[in-house]
């Protein structure tokens, strides 16, 4: 269930309260990637300490172990269950809302090879490149072809939906066909069909489960940079019956704005959108003013492994602090600031030659970074049940220098 509690007046960003079994969800919100049922560098009980409200796994790299495992969808008994155990919670080691993606991104990750490897995102103006081949992966009605560690392997909306429901997210996503920025207007055109007609697959699928657990399932909007394709699909995927909305594909960072008033204007005001790979700091505030209630991305972590630091002046790296007893942001109520951890000390655990020590360094870093952009996104709401959002935006960007 989704409720909106408040509206800012001078954008489209909204306050709401989505409620999954285990737990609301205060929105607009970060979601934490927790690739394999768990937050990388993290235990277990450090994760509600990081202000993390929602989690969101991966299919395709939970696909073995959970097709191998004891877990069953959620059952009646389970259901009466406020916070029931699923297969995701067990192995993330925390009760709190869960999502899980489809594995249509990995799909697309897989199709280029190394040699032509098209991420998410491209900087500057995407254009159609026809020599940009799927070698890897033959795309079919009932889904896709594709070789992963030597085998072959098929993925498509029933198995994906059969896969999400046995992990156990509280929120899944419909299987859908994500394109390259690189691609044409008539592949797109024919990627939103297909994300059509899967859509309808993974509702059917989901419908005969309906019974058997309380899953949100939420619809992808896919249509490349093509504002036509875009609004067609936003105007296809929400006449169907799904709980929420994710929107996906790639372009390049300079149309995340462009594409999102295209496509919110065509989805219904009371349900969830969700951004998909989608969080720096600028990108969150064009985000939530666009009307997006929650977004995921890999940058919270990843970079935190890597040495890159967040505060709100902008990041820096660990390497740069050799010395000296700066803290790793001033004012900072981090679990990692708390425990006096300074840039010096986290420098030293970084360059240690004891894995032990690299790992508590990664450890700290996961800490602070996840905590910097939870607490960041617990501004935003503040603002916007002030009304003051737009205030808070343009203060904070013009202090954030990255």
């Amino acid at each position: 269930m989704f409720k909106i509690i408040k509206k800012d007046k001078n954008t489209n960003a909204r306050l709401g309260v989505l409620i999954t079994p285990h737990g609301k969800i205060e929105t607009p919100s970060y979601v934490i990637v927790a690739t394999h049922a768990e937050v990388r560098c993290l235990k277990p009980s450090d994760i509600k300490k990081t202000g993390t409200q929602v989690v969101i796994a991966n299919t395709f790299h939970l696909w073995n172990e959970v097709l191998n495992s004891k877990f069953k969808t959620l059952n009646k008994s389970q259901i009466k269950n406020s916070k029931p155990k699923t297969f995701l919670t067990k192995k993330l080691g925390a009760k709190l809302p869960t999502m899980t993606d489809s594995g249509g991104f990995q799909v697309l990750s897989l199709a280029f090879g190394d040699k032509n490897k098209v991420g998410k995102f491209m900087t500057g103006e995407a254009k159609a490149d026809d020599s940009y081949k799927r070698s890897h992966v033959r795309v079919t009605q009932k889904g896709v072809y594709f070789k992963f560690d030597g085998k072959k392997l098929f993925l498509g909306p029933e198995l994906s939906m059969q896969l999400q429901q046995k992990i156990g997210g509280d929120i899944i996503f419909a299987f859908d066909h994500i394109t390259s920025p690189l691609d044409s207007h008539g592949y797109n055109k024919k990627a939103v069909e297909l994300t059509n007609k899967w859509a309808e697959t993974c509702l059917a699928q989901n419908a005969r489960c309906k019974a058997k657990n309380r899953q949100m399932l939420f619809g992808i909007v896919q249509g490349g940079v093509f504002k036509d394709l875009r609004i067609k699909s936003a105007k296809s995927i929400s006449s169907m019956p799904f709980d929420g909305f994710g929107i996906g594909g790639s372009y390049t960072k300079k149309q995340i704005t462009k594409m999102l008033k295209w496509v919110i204007p065509h989805l219904p005001e009371e349900k969830p959108r969700h951004l998909l790979g989608v969080g720096k700091v600028a990108d969150i505030f064009e985000a939530v003013a666009n009307g997006i209630d929650t977004f995921d991305c890999v940058i919270p972590t990843r970079e935190a492994r890597h040495g890159r630091i967040y505060n709100k002046t902008g990041y820096y790296d660990t390497s740069k602090y050799q010395s000296g007893n700066i803290p790793l942001e001033k004012g900072c109520k981090c679990p990692a600031c708390r425990s006096d951890v300074t840039r010096k000390k986290l420098y030293e655990l970084f360059k240690s030659a004891q894995l032990v020590r690299q790992a508590q360094g990664k450890r700290w870093a996961t800490i602070h970074n996840i905590w910097f952009f939870n607490n960041l996104l617990f501004q935003i709401r503040d603002s916007i049940q002030k009304g003051k959002f737009l205030e808070f935006k343009n203060q904070f960007l013009t202090e954030f220098s990255k």
